[in-house]
């Protein structure tokens, strides 16, 4: 059940980024690369601190491996596959993996509902993550859930901007940015399907959500945050870590 629910709380922080754009417009440079390095911070210290350790308690080292691999490959593959955006260094939207397929008649439109697309099935291994954080203990599940929040609110930003942009209306932008956060939480529903199977299952599932979320720090919570701005990125990636530190210490 608290696997649900934190995933629930964290994958609705993508409306939360979505309502910020309807009543603030974008935050500034330097708030979103303090978020973004920040929550890279956070993953990164549960992966190695955390994750890891516990799954090659519960298996061994060919399935902490085999699990890694598998998370990172996975997250590279909907990388490589499906359209997302985020912020470039001038604070412009821009879109990886444009789509080609003339769908609707607003080219905005269009990319808007793809970039959802994408975003949902992205959102699939954070759920996953969360689900094998709680079944090592509460607090690294919390950890994960927190860091996986701060990391949908830009998500759900760049999302409700282009939207927005294609001349939906304020409450469908926001039920389909909820739609994307409900994803979290399916995926972790998966999760505990199998995490009951046996150890080994427990064991892959927290080194599969280690390797999705170095995976997303490395490719782009990391680079995203440096764009907008160096420094700042820096100091919110290193207390990211120190809080984890501090508070599993």
């Amino acid at each position: 059940m608290e696997a649900l629910l934190y995933s629930f709380l964290a994958g609705v922080s993508t409306v939360l980024g979505a309502a910020l754009v309807m009543v603030f417009g974008r935050p500034g440079h330097k708030l979103l690369s303090a978020l973004l390095g920040f929550a890279g911070g956070i993953m990164l210290a549960v992966a190695f601190f955390d994750l890891i350790p516990e799954s090659l308690e519960f298996g061994s080292l060919t399935t902490a491996t085999i699990g890694f691999l598998l998370g990172a490959g996975i997250m590279y593959g909907l990388d490589r596959l499906l359209p997302h955006a985020h912020f470039s260094a001038n604070q412009e939207l821009s879109v990886e993996n444009p789509p080609r397929v003339p769908a609707f008649r607003k080219e905005m439109l269009r990319l808007g509902y793809l970039v959802f697309f994408g975003l949902a099935l992205h959102n699939l291994p954070e759920g996953l993550a969360i689900g094998a954080g709680l079944e090592a203990s509460p607090t690294l599940g919390l950890y994960i859930a927190i860091a996986i929040a701060l990391h949908n609110i830009p998500e759900g930003i760049a999302a409700a901007g282009i939207l927005r942009a294609g001349g939906l209306t304020v409450v469908r932008v926001l039920l389909l940015t909820l739609v994307i956060g409900l994803m979290t939480p399916l995926g972790a529903a998966i999760g505990l399907l199998f995490f009951h199977i046996s150890p080994m299952f427990i064991a892959g599932g927290m080194a599969f959500a280690a390797g999705a979320m170095v995976y997303i720090v490395v490719d782009e919570l990391v680079p995203q945050s440096h764009k907008l701005n160096d420094h700042v990125s820096i100091g919110g990636l290193i207390l990211g870590l120190m809080v984890v530190l501090v508070m599993t210490g």
